[in-house]
């Protein structure tokens, strides 16, 4: 028995199929083409490194610059230690010094063998500080000796210990060359010459201390340069007028200078009379010292009128 069979339909793969065997060869030529490009242009994108990619860079400027907002914003922050010193004045940064040389004295121990020596400018410059310190708590006008002496009696204080504490260090064995101990005892005398005296002995003791100490220290200057045959030094420098001037200004009261010195300059012809003050003998004969740096020494001595 015959069996109709209807027509079918053309399937997809039969019109692919038919589409393929249609096709020329140069639309698949170019086809193939197209799809190598795509494929190469994918492998270029994924080969680009992440690091320059686009983005990345953008990403990476947009964080230096928040740093660099972020660093210039303003907020308070303590001084450095170099801006600090600068605005400390002679004062305080001796305070601050002082203080952490308190709390640390391994620190202090360091200061003081770094320290370079103070000169005796640098130290008499110090004591006529305390001076006018003294000056200005002066009460004004007329005041009672017992009033004046309460208003100034601290700085009085101040001085004196400074001058207590100064003097030791231009006295052998610290001290070694008899100009330098001379010059500082020449002028811590000047000093204490300018301090009233009191009427009340209560008062003046201080003062008279000062002296008997200071009187002291002369003679220990002096003697110390005798041993070593500095007594050329002590008369040719003037320093037996100018111990004789002081000795007069403090009205006697520098005896064991004045001692010391006279025995120390008594072989070239002075003396208690004068000698040690001017230089010359009570017969008013040249000293020996004085021949010798005259080149007259030995010359022969006149006798009889002239």
């Amino acid at each position: 028995m015959n069996v109709l069979l209807s027509p079918q339909p053309p399937t997809a793969f039969a019109h692919q199929h038919d589409f393929n065997r249609r096709s020329s060869p140069c639309l698949m030529a170019s086809y193939t083409s197209n799809r190598k490009r795509k494929a190469e242009d994918d492998g270029d994108e994924m080969s680009v490194s992440p690091t320059t990619s686009p983005a990345i860079q953008a990403r990476q400027l947009a964080s230096r610059h928040a740093k660099k907002l972020r660093a210039s914003e303003v907020t308070g922050r303590p001084l450095s230690l170099p801006r600090l010193l600068e605005t400390l004045d002679v004062t305080q940064l001796r305070t601050v010094l002082q203080t952490i040389c308190e709390r640390q004295p391994e620190i202090g121990e360091e200061v003081v063998k770094s320290a370079p020596r103070p000169s005796v400018e640098c130290a008499l410059q110090v004591l006529k500080e305390y001076r006018d310190r003294f000056e200005e708590a002066k009460p004004y006008g007329e005041s009672s000796s017992d009033y004046t002496y309460h208003r100034v009696r601290q700085p009085l204080m101040a001085l004196l210990d400074a001058l207590a504490d100064f003097t030791p260090q231009y006295l052998p064995p610290v001290e070694t060359i008899a100009n330098v101990s001379l010059q500082y005892l020449d002028g811590a005398t000047r000093i204490l010459h300018s301090l009233p005296d009191w009427d009340s002995q209560s008062y003046r003791h201080h003062k008279d201390n000062t002296y008997d100490e200071l009187s002291k220290a002369w003679a220990l200057v002096i003697n110390e340069a005798s041993k070593k045959g500095a007594g050329f030094i002590l008369h040719q420098g003037g320093w037996d007028q100018a111990l004789a001037k002081h000795n007069q200004q403090s009205n006697g009261r520098l005896g064991a200078a004045i001692s010391a010195m006279t025995a120390s300059l008594g072989w070239v012809g002075g003396g208690q009379g004068g000698g040690a003050a001017s230089g010359m003998p009570g017969g008013g004969q040249p000293s020996i010292l004085d021949q010798l740096m005259a080149g007259n020494f030995g010359s022969p001595v006149r006798v009889g009128p002239r």
